[in-house]
């Protein structure tokens, strides 16, 4: 195991060197002046000279790209153009909230799909596989922002049980404050994060229950499940020990590329719900054409994404030893 460790680690070094080219790279072709954007329309071309010299913007490409390595050797990944605040900073303010709630959507993705997909598996060809495909095929087809403004109408507007925007504290900071005897601001929490985690874990959730199900029903045909029922063991313990344990690598692969898929969703869903997070960081940024913050959220997201798959590529070997020896 630690030798396949070891292997994944060298190949993520390569790995995120390329990632950084190609952010740089193309950034570099996204339309507008910074300079000019940032000195409004009646700048003149003397002001906006002067301001690309000093922010290094008639640098040529390879000059650039050499300094934005060593920078991000040292932790430095430049200085936001308009926010006047380094760019660590203000992604580190908001990434703690796209975190929460892309793994609360993932939570929310793995307990639906799976609960669909195994009893999908289970009755195959019963009204239980047909209702469970019938929504999985709903999640599939619905829109993250038309399924988030219906849930915001239907919980937040009709019946009021849920706040529509915002979010309370962090849900770390709420739970210990909960272990202290303080519950209200995890409740609080909780409520906000609800609504956003569904319309963000929907989608997920459908395509993992379609594939769980594949899964499932073609390890159910095999002989070591139908030897684990003629030994006399129980329907629920050859389901989780053997079928389900057996299904699991291309449910896990898929898993690890939903996390990217939800981490790309959150844009629009924090933008729907208010949620202070990278997505309507990323929304200002982009407007506003400041290319340092955009470069620095775009590698975060390219980081997060191939973090977690090197996390998944870990997981494979704990699930399937056999994965250690290729």
């Amino acid at each position: 195991m630690l030798t396949y460790t070891i292997r994944r680690l060298a190949l993520f070094v390569p790995m995120a060197a390329g990632m950084v080219i190609v952010t740089f790279g193309l950034l570099l072709l996204v339309p507008g002046d910074p300079a000019a954007v940032l000195l409004g329309q009646e700048a003149s071309a003397a002001d906006i000279a002067r301001l690309r010299a000093s922010l290094g913007l008639d640098d040529p490409w390879y000059v650039r790209l050499g300094g934005y390595f060593a920078a991000l050797l040292q932790g430095d990944m430049g200085r936001s153009i308009f926010q006047n605040q380094t760019v660590a900073s203000i992604i580190g303010e908001r990434l703690g909230a796209t975190v929460e709630l892309a793994l609360a959507a993932l939570v929310v993705a793995i307990v639906i799909g799976f609960v669909l997909g195994v009893a999908a598996a289970m009755f195959r060809g019963s009204w239980i596989d047909t209702a469970s495909m019938l929504l999985a095929q709903f999640g599939v087809s619905m829109p993250v922002y038309w399924l988030g403004i219906l849930l915001m109408l239907a919980f937040a507007v009709k019946l009021g049980w849920l706040p529509s925007i915002g979010r309370g504290e962090p849900l770390v900071t709420a739970l210990g404050m909960a272990l202290t005897g303080n519950p209200a601001p995890l409740f609080k929490s909780l409520s906000h994060l609800v609504l956003p985690a569904l319309a963000l874990g929907v989608n997920s959730a459908a395509i993992i229950s379609r594939l769980v199900r594949t899964a499932m029903i073609d390890v159910l045909g095999e002989d070591f499940v139908r030897t684990a029922y003629a030994k006399g063991l129980r329907r629920p313990r050859v389901i989780v020990r053997h079928a389900l344990r057996n299904a699991l690598l291309p449910v896990v692969s898929v898993i690890g590329l939903r996390f990217g898929a939800l981490l790309g969703g959150a844009v629009l869903t924090e933008s729907i719900f208010g949620w202070p997070g990278l997505g309507q960081l990323t929304i200002a940024a982009i407007g506003q054409r400041d290319l340092p913050l955009i470069q620095g959220i775009v590698l975060t997201y390219a980081m997060m994404f191939a973090l977690v798959n090197l996390l998944v590529d870990l997981s494979y070997a704990l699930i399937d030893p056999r994965v250690r020896l290729g």
